[in-house]
């Protein structure tokens, strides 16, 4: 067990996840001297290549190298972060292939994760993976599991991704959770797009974001579990 508790642990599928809803919320805990964690499950090796790379191998490597560049952009990989206790986890689970995983390994990622560091605060996806993507279900349902098998008092608090935008798919928007809690990280938007762009295989999936929610550049907004 880490004598470091943290303030906040991400657990998300894919590089990039980390940037979009959470970047501001991470660089404003790391500033304060508040340590973070990050565990990314996958490499992204099934995502699209804009052309930037060959075969999903090459992809894999590309989109680690972005990760790492963001998290340096963040703050989160830095020397003085790791000196604080923060923390990155990078695991090699096939992309858009978690659900076909044996979900006790899965969770077991999680359940150390969440043992070992004790964050304060718990951030994944909710339910619905925010737009239905296997991999953020699946990812949402590791990280739960993992949260339920800790004692009721020494669970961190739940907090999933959500927009106040409900999602276009009627099936998705029957499941849409509310935002209730909000940070304003303008004063990080300069990094947060540094850290955005540093994911370059990712900018279609970036312009898609910006296009359709533009507004949680500056403002990034979650559901925390049993606040209301």
């Amino acid at each position: 067990m880490s004598d470091v508790r943290l303030k906040l642990l991400l657990i998300v599928p894919h590089p990039y996840d980390e940037v979009y809803g959470a970047s501001g919320t991470l660089m404003r805990h790391l500033d304060a001297g508040e340590p973070c964690g990050l565990v990314t499950l996958t490499r992204g090796e099934a995502g699209r290549t804009l052309g930037l790379a060959g075969t999903p191998e090459e992809l894999a490597r590309l989109r680690e190298v972005e990760l790492r560049a963001a998290l340096e952009v963040i703050g989160l990989t830095t020397p003085e972060a790791r000196a604080q206790g923060s923390v990155f986890e990078h695991h090699h689970f096939p992309d858009k292939y978690l659900i076909d995983q044996p979900f006790e390994a899965l969770v077991e990622v999680a359940h150390h994760a969440l043992s070992t560091y004790r964050p304060e605060i718990l951030l994944t996806f909710p339910p619905n993976g925010s737009n239905g993507h296997p991999d953020h279900v699946t990812t949402h349902r590791l990280a739960k599991a993992a949260w339920d098998q800790l004692p009721a008092d020494g669970r961190p608090r739940l907090w999933y991704y959500a927009s106040d935008i409900p999602p276009e798919n009627e099936e998705l928007r029957a499941t849409w959770i509310r935002p209730n809690t909000r940070h304003d990280v303008t004063p990080y938007i300069t990094r947060k797009l540094q850290a955005i762009g540093c994911h370059r295989s990712q900018a279609l999936s970036t312009v898609d974001f910006m296009r359709k929610f533009p507004q949680r550049l500056t403002t990034e907004t979650f559901h925390e579990v049993g606040l209301d």
